[in-house]
């Protein structure tokens, strides 16, 4: 019951930060490594706001999430809007993605230092006891958070108007331009709903395991693992690709040893890109590209 317990916590946290990544992929077509700072800024700036300003929690979380948001939102408007109008490829993209995470990485352990930081000032507890296993309250709000999301996801990619121009932008950039549809306003606002998404899922990790400057990177590699696992273009599909590592990366802790874990994902992984490249969902997208 711990071992289910541990994997259903840990595959909704993967699966937070994968809708996360993928509301910014899917319309911009390519994979923006920065988004693991925006996903650390976003417990950071929670520990800034708590620890530093002394500003309550309840206030310190939507303050922290709007302070990520504007890095995630800045990174669009000041780096890849400029690359996308001088006709840069996805791979140069994703090469300046990875320039500017170092550059955010490295201004984060300049600012905070690299030590563990926690914003946890409560007394720490057992948990509550559920058949014989344990799970914090931390840990319950983790779950209800992330399944909330995830129907709030659900709805807006399917019934909002923005959901829709997403879709459209997503599947041919210039045939929606042509039916007037603003394809870097598009990018513009799924970053902002990416980064929002993200700082959150930061902010919940660093509840239950504190922080550190590279806590986003790992995070990132886990979601780009689970997204490929379970197929660009179907929710029902990312959650299954998470579920699936979730458990891959637990029961391998459990019967062999922990450090097993990164590289069981990996493994998988490589599976995957070997006999089913489509993921779980299958669904072949007219343009992919990374």
């Amino acid at each position: 019951m711990q071992i289910l317990i541990n994997i259903i916590l840990t595959s909704f946290l993967y699966f937070i930060i994968i809708i996360s990544f993928t509301n910014i992929y899917t319309p911009s077509h390519f994979f923006s490594l920065t988004h693991a700072a925006v996903i650390t800024f976003g417990a950071y700036f929670t520990y800034m706001l708590t620890a530093q300003a002394h500003a309550p929690l309840w206030l310190a979380i939507p303050g922290a999430i709007i302070l990520a948001t504007a890095v995630g939102v800045s990174t669009e408007l000041c780096i890849y809007k400029p690359l996308r109008k001088r006709g840069a490829t996805p791979l140069i993209m994703l090469i300046a993605s990875l320039g500017l995470y170092v550059v955010l990485q490295n201004l984060i352990s300049m600012l905070w230092g690299d030590d563990t930081k926690s914003i946890r000032t409560w007394e720490v507890k057992v948990g509550n006891e559920f058949f014989g296993a344990y799970i914090t309250d931390v840990q319950i709000i983790i779950i209800a958070v992330s399944l909330t999301l995830f129907v709030l996801c659900l709805l807006f990619l399917h019934y909002s108007r923005l959901g829709k121009q997403i879709q459209a932008v997503s599947s041919n950039e210039e045939l929606a331009n042509i039916f007037g549809i603003n394809s870097d306003r598009v990018i513009l606002l799924s970053f902002a709903i990416g980064s929002a998404l993200g700082s959150i899922a930061g902010i919940l990790v660093s509840l239950d395991t504190d922080m550190t400057p590279t806590m986003g990177f790992k995070l990132l590699l886990y979601g780009i693992v689970a997204m490929i696992i379970g197929g660009v273009g179907s929710y029902w599909g990312l959650l299954g690709g998470a579920l699936l590592l979730a458990t891959a990366q637990h029961l391998s802790a459990y019967y062999i040893d922990s450090k097993w874990m990164d590289a069981v994902a990996y493994i998988i992984l490589i599976l995957f890109l070997i006999w089913k490249p489509l993921g779980f969902s299958g669904r072949r997208l007219k343009k992919v590209e990374i």
